[in-house]
């Protein structure tokens, strides 16, 4: 291109803006974006989370899914409140007890339980992020708050509390596996005519060495 071009393709500039649009969208390519982020609810995202609260408890609970299909609130963090939050579409999630593979469910009296099968309509909840960092889940169904029996019993409150706020906690990542273990010399054998072991293994070995 010669420069009579150059200075053609500055006089014009709808000649060079399509080349520059190129050349800026080549540079702007998108990214994967991470599923660590809580703030992006994107379907298919995983999350492992303690679902933390202490909003209108007696004491501090995390949301805990146990064996037998009950609900509680555990003071302390245990391998039955690690849970595995994946969104199902934009704002709504699925529930997951990651030690007991049960999905935190909710009836329509707003009773919790952890069931093995997924029900849409039973184990699906609306994520309301708010300002200060909780997050408060509602059945897409019923429209109830997910909200913990109080007293670490899985029984249901005589009386609604309305809302119950709760923190999603990073679960702790799993540990890295220990690297192959390496074996230590033997100490050298200090009635040996070899002890570092140079010369190499003889075909006979005088007694006065034999231990």
């Amino acid at each position: 291109m010669g420069w009579d071009e150059v200075g053609a393709g500055f006089a014009h500039p709808g000649l060079w803006f399509p080349m520059l649009a190129v050349l800026l969208l080549g540079a702007c390519q998108a990214y994967p974006i991470p599923d660590s982020s809580p703030l992006l609810q994107f379907g298919g995202q995983v999350r492992q989370r303690y679902l933390y609260t202490d909003d209108a408890q007696e004491t501090e609970a995390h949301l805990e899914i146990r064996a037998d299909g009950t609900v509680v609130g555990a003071s302390r963090q245990s391998p039955e409140s690690l849970l595995e939050l994946k969104a199902l579409k934009p704002g709504v999630i699925q529930i997951l007890g990651v030690k007991t593979s049960r999905f935190l469910c909710q009836r329509p009296d707003g009773t919790l339980y952890g069931s093995l099968h997924f029900d849409p309509e039973a184990c699906s909840f609306r994520e309301l992020l708010l300002e200060d960092g909780y997050n408060v889940y509602r059945s897409e169904t019923y429209g109830l708050p997910l909200h913990l029996p109080p007293h670490n019993s899985p029984y249901p409150d005589p009386v609604p509390r309305g809302p119950v706020r709760f923190l999603p906690l990073p679960g702790l990542p799993p540990a890295p596996p220990d690297p192959p273990g390496i074996l230590a010399p033997e100490p050298p054998d200090v009635g040996s005519s070899d002890p570092l072991s140079m010369v190499g293994p003889s075909q006979g070995r005088s007694p006065s060495y034999a231990s």
